[in-house]
């Protein structure tokens, strides 16, 4: 009688929710990726780029400003009479969402898709902005870019990885369907 190769003992049939596990911290390190580089940049120019000031990057078409953003997106909700409401509003609403794509990336991530890429990017753009809201009150922005005549509404790192995973779910809800693999049922068993 021979015992089992460790390759024999590792194979997904074998251990279904053992691959799902293992495949889900590489998901939950690309949100901590958004996040960390999202603090650091808002660190960076919080300290070297006074309110209101900006550094050229590409001239007419690129510059790192600084602003601060007590609202939602695009400065929505910022100048209402009830600002505090609006900031308590906002940040109860992204915690909710944030824990939302993180039970989704619990059942989901024993696969990497472009669905779970997504959902790990916007929950990184999530937890960034919500950090600055508990923390500071507003959300530092600071990427500026003019468009020909049009100016796009100064943004962050989290805001990138919020809208760079709607865009990919957005992507992902456009493809066809692949059919489903058999071997990926036992890896991701029905709750």
């Amino acid at each position: 009688m021979s015992l089992p190769t460790p390759r024999q003992t590792e194979s997904p049939t074998a251990s279904p929710h053992r691959w799902g596990v293992r495949r889900l911290p590489w998901l939950l390190l690309i949100s901590v990726a958004v996040f960390i580089a999202d603090r650091l940049t808002k660190t960076w120019v919080s300290a070297h780029i006074p309110i209101g000031g900006a550094i050229p990057v590409f001239p007419h078409i690129l510059r790192i400003t600084h602003w601060t953003n007590e609202g939602a997106a695009f400065s929505m909700f910022a100048d209402t009479a009830s600002p505090h409401a609006v900031r308590w509003g906002l940040i109860a609403f992204t915690l909710v969402a944030a824990l939302g794509v993180f039970i989704a990336l619990l059942r989901m991530g024993g696969r990497i898709t472009l669905t779970t890429i997504a959902l790990a990017l916007i929950l990184g753009g999530a937890l960034g902005n919500v950090h600055d809201r508990i923390a500071y009150g507003s959300v530092v922005d600071f990427i500026e870019v003019h468009i020909f005549t049009y100016h796009w509404p100064d943004f962050n790192i989290a805001d990138s990885g919020i809208v760079t995973g709607a865009c990919l779910l957005l992507l992902d809800s456009l493809l066809p369907a692949r059919p489903q693999d058999p071997a990926s049922d036992a890896e991701n068993p029905p709750a």
